[in-house]
Parts: structure tokens; C-alpha cells; sequence
């Protein structure tokens, strides 16, 4: 899992020590040589676990595609970044917490406490 670009499509083979790097950057820090750059490059799809072979000398529109199952492997990086959230729903826009919404209820009857109506009755 590549810490650098979160929605790796693809795994990289690196053609200088052949092992297998989700980007440059973490061949960078993991091994102590530079990356050997070549013209042809190995990937494995992260999609249908399958490996393919491309020349990036002759790239074409088809070749961000995997061969095996059509997944789009070229794409707009999304990096993380950091982010301050706080838990829990925006009170703006539900406000039912700090709301009361119990209904009051009717004060019970007893011998004690008769109520107005009933000492109008009596008299």
C-alpha cells in the first residue's frame, strides 16, 4: 500500500533491483540507489493481479488501460493531505440534538391536587 498516491492502480517493477514499488517515491525510500529509468516498463494490475509489459517509447491512448481487465490505471494522483475534522454531524444542518422535542405532559389527577376545573363543579 503506497502511502504517496492513494489510489494506485497499478504496482511498478523496477528494472534496477526487479522488485516491485507502488511509486518512485517509495523505491526512493526503501532502497539506497537511485531508480534506473528504461523504456520499457513492467506493471501489475492491482485490479486482476495480472503482470503486462509497456514500451513508454511508443505510448499510446490504449496503454493506460490493463490488457487483462480495462482498468483505467492512468490517472489523476490524489495525494493525502492533512485535515482537521471534527466527529459527529454538522449541527447546521441537523439540529434535532439541541432541540427539545419532548411533548409536556398533562399534570396528573389526584384527590390532592383536583385542579381549577373541578372547584368550579363543586360550587
Amino acid at each position: 500500500m503506497c502511502k504517496h498516491i492513494l489510489n494506485a492502480q497499478v504496482a511498478i517493477r523496477s528494472p534496477c533491483c526487479k522488485k516491485w514499488f507502488d511509486c518512485a517515491e517509495c523505491h526512493a525510500e526503501k532502497e539506497k540507489h537511485p531508480l534506473q529509468q528504461s523504456m520499457e516498463m513492467v506493471f501489475a494490475c492491482k485490479k486482476c493481479k495480472k503482470c503486462f509489459r509497456k514500451d513508454v517509447s511508443d505510448w499510446d491512448d490504449s496503454d493506460e488501460y490493463c490488457p487483462h481487465c480495462d482498468n483505467h490505471f492512468v490517472l489523476e494522483a490524489k495525494t493525502p493531505s492533512l485535515a482537521l475534522n471534527v466527529e459527529g454531524e454538522d449541527v447546521r444542518v441537523d439540529s434535532r440534538m439541541i432541540k427539545d422535542e419532548r411533548v409536556k405532559a398533562d399534570e396528573r389527577k389526584t384527590i390532592w391536587n383536583i385542579g381549577d376545573d373541578a372547584i368550579d363543579k363543586l360550587d
